[in-house]
């Protein structure tokens, strides 16, 4: 399949995504058949986020897992006990190609290096996905799956399960409503360091017996194996596997901010951060936007985004009750007539709260993202995160990721060409070959 250029103008985009920065719904599309009326699924990653991911969609009256993929032989085996009746495969390509119209949706739970890999086999096969965030490991990786979801029609869902629920729904209603009027700053941060600032890898070890290693590293090149570095739970604090704290929850908490404001692409990223190491991501990054403006803010739009230690921001004036401090995790929208502060997980509050005291706040519904994902495949109801959506907010949020090999370089973004336009060498970075076995050509 060859890469068309992305010539969605941003009319177009605020279009088709409306719905979705009001946290409302998208168009539904082709939906999954099941003879029996129930959804098969298959879940590629069954532990960790799979896990909870499996548990989630399964908890639905009208699913039946089908297929369970994992690597490691003991997280399968784990899921199985649940689930007796899937079939089990170590190879997301194996159970693609052998259950063909067995199953109608598939769900995708690995490290951020196999979304776009797993998540286009199925999609090409027709299947519905639903695939945990980020989008993408990779910005070129969100650009495709976002035109071949357009492209085949089909229902998708990114994992972002806290925006279905009501404190962000709510934030959304709050700002586009214009609570605090246009909205020209927005800070977002997160203390978690998810990050390996040293320059030496520890020493491998044996392969675990119950991990196949080749189908792990997948797409990424080969490399012996490091106990504590990748498998289970480390590889995102690797940038040849995972995000960095940015990727992890950055994702999350860009998520109410970049939908409220209807934000498209920004002009530019830079990163604030340690030098390069090829190794890890950054403990701690200081990453800075700059969004064209929408009706929502000022001619543009500033972001900043702290992360480790440098988070939370401790330079913000911002009018907290003397005892109050800002969350360990959050965002902040300053707009012209006062702020709204979310923090993570949480409802959020307009400041200074003596000005707002009387403002009455509206109504919204709890929602379930996951089940809203089965309804839309099953044709009731539509999803709040498809990949329309989904893929552009991938994309600004990796933009700052490639920046943080370039620290303290402004990288200027052409969206529509997909490049940066005054640093050749980034560009090298918004995608790389996969091994041979996995393809070759990335998701072209």
């Amino acid at each position: 399949m060859s890469h068309r250029p992305y010539s969605r103008s941003r009319r177009d985009f605020l279009k088709a995504t409306a719905a979705v920065g009001a946290l409302g719904l998208a168009p539904c599309l082709a939906r999954a058949a099941s003879p029996n009326g129930k959804l098969r699924t298959a879940h590629i990653g069954v532990g960790g986020m799979g896990r909870a991911d499996l548990n989630a969609i399964s908890s639905h009256p009208q699913v039946e897992v089908a297929a369970l993929c994992d690597v490691d032989s003991q997280r399968l085996d784990a899921a199985l006990q649940q689930h007796t009746k899937a079939q089990t495969f170590a190879d997301y390509r194996e159970l693609i190609d052998q259950l063909g119209d067995k199953i109608d949706a598939v769900v995708v739970s690995t490290p951020d290096h196999t979304h776009a890999p797993a998540a286009l086999k199925a999609m090409l096969a027709g299947k519905p996905v639903y695939c945990q965030k980020p989008l993408t490991h990779e910005v070129f990786e969100a650009r495709r799956l976002r035109e071949v979801a357009d492209e085949k029609g089909l229902v998708t869902q990114m994992g972002v399960q806290i925006h279905s629920t009501s404190p962000y729904r709510r934030a959304v209603k709050m700002i586009q409503s214009g609570a605090i009027g246009k909205v020209s700053e927005v800070h977002a941060w997160s203390d978690k360091a998810w990050g390996f600032d040293a320059s030496e890898l520890p020493a491998t070890a044996p392969v675990p017996e119950t991990l196949d290693w080749d189908l792990w590293l997948g797409v990424a090149d080969e490399r012996p194996f490091v106990p504590g570095i990748y498998h289970p739970a480390q590889w995102r604090r690797m940038i040849d596997f995972g995000t960095g704290t940015l990727g992890d929850m950055g994702v999350h908490i860009f998520d109410t901010p970049y939908g409220a404001l209807e934000l498209t692409a920004p002009n530019w990223a830079k990163t604030t951060c340690r030098p390069p190491t090829g190794l890890g991501h950054p403990m701690k990054n200081l990453v800075e936007y700059e969004f064209p403006g929408t009706k929502y803010t000022t001619d543009t739009l500033t972001w900043k985004w702290y992360d480790g230690a440098f988070a939370p921001p401790a330079d913000l004036e911002v009018p907290l009750a003397p005892e109050a401090k800002l969350p360990g995790q959050g965002s902040l929208f300053v707009g012209e007539q006062g702020m709204l502060l979310l923090p993570h997980v949480a409802e959020p509050v307009l400041l200074p709260q003596e000005k707002f005291a009387d403002y009455q706040r509206p109504e919204v519904q709890e929602g379930n993202h996951y089940h809203q994902w089965v309804d839309a495949c099953l044709g009731q109801g539509e999803t709040s995160v498809p990949f329309s959506y989904a893929g552009p907010l991938t994309e600004a949020l990796l933009l700052g990721v490639v920046a943080g090999r370039f620290p303290d370089t402004k990288l200027e973004w052409d969206a529509e060409a997909l490049q940066v336009t005054n640093l050749e060498e980034a560009n090298a970075l918004l995608r790389h070959e996969y091994r041979q076995e996995f393809g070759g050509k990335n998701v072209s």
